[in-house]
């Protein structure tokens, strides 16, 4: 069984609170429940929570300003939560760094699912295995065992997603990779999750390692595929 950890419910709904709390708790958690944006926030700096619940529509300060403002100060797992039809809103959460989202209505089994493939990502940094050599194409230096990234020398800062996305290419350069493939490579699987999700991840990775991300020299778009990483 995983770790337990804290977890940080975020929904304006009495029912959705508890329906969310209640596997969870039974899994051994600790699960502290708001209904607002500005209560997460304030519960936030007091809970420090090891992974964020976070509904997309909150009265007054709605979903994605929360989820931006705690990703300015934490890499915590995010997990977004949105209604189906809510395509914009869920991407506009990614887009602020979130790491999933669940739609509702929801499964338990995919919210314990979603919940323990976050947590393990998270923990992946304090794994330190020493035995996987570093990844150097032109001005790239990946480290996978002290998930260190440099690009023309200098250190650059990727979420958890970005970096397994980013190694999962770089070790195969010229394969071709699915977004079902990415999806079950960096997130643990790609059953409940839309492919759109890897696209936005993409474009944050662009925008952090690439010269040009409108016009990318590592990770390449494959139409009608997917993703490679280029040759080396």
């Amino acid at each position: 069984m995983d770790a337990p950890a804290r977890i940080l419910v975020v929904d304006d709904e009495e029912s959705i609170r508890t329906l969310l709390a209640f596997p969870l708790r039974r899994d051994g958690h600790d699960v502290v429940t708001v209904a607002s944006g500005t209560e997460a926030l304030e519960q936030f700096e007091r809970v420090r929570p090891d992974l964020v619940l976070l509904d997309v529509m909150l009265p007054g300060m709605d979903g994605v300003e929360v989820c931006r403002r705690l990703r300015e100060k934490s890499p915590v797992p995010i997990i977004m939560l949105s209604a189906r039809g809510e395509e914009s809103d869920r991407i506009a959460g990614l887009e602020n760094g979130a790491d999933d989202y669940v739609t509702k209505p929801f499964s338990v089994r995919e919210l314990r699912s979603r919940v323990r493939a976050a947590l393990r990502r998270a923990a992946l940094p304090a794994a330190v295995t020493g035995t996987a050599p570093p990844i150097e194409i032109a001005d790239l230096r990946v480290d996978p065992d002290r998930r260190r990234v440099e690009v023309r020398g200098e250190e650059v800062e990727l979420t958890h997603l970005e970096f397994e996305l980013l190694v999962t290419m770089a070790r195969a350069p010229g394969r071709v990779f699915t977004r079902d493939m990415l999806l079950e490579h960096a997130w643990g699987g790609a059953a409940y999750r839309e492919r759109r999700t890897v696209d936005v991840h993409v474009l944050h990775l662009r925008e952090k390692i690439e010269r040009n991300p409108k016009a990318p020299e590592y990770v390449i778009t494959v139409r009608g595929l997917g993703y490679r990483f280029r040759d080396a």
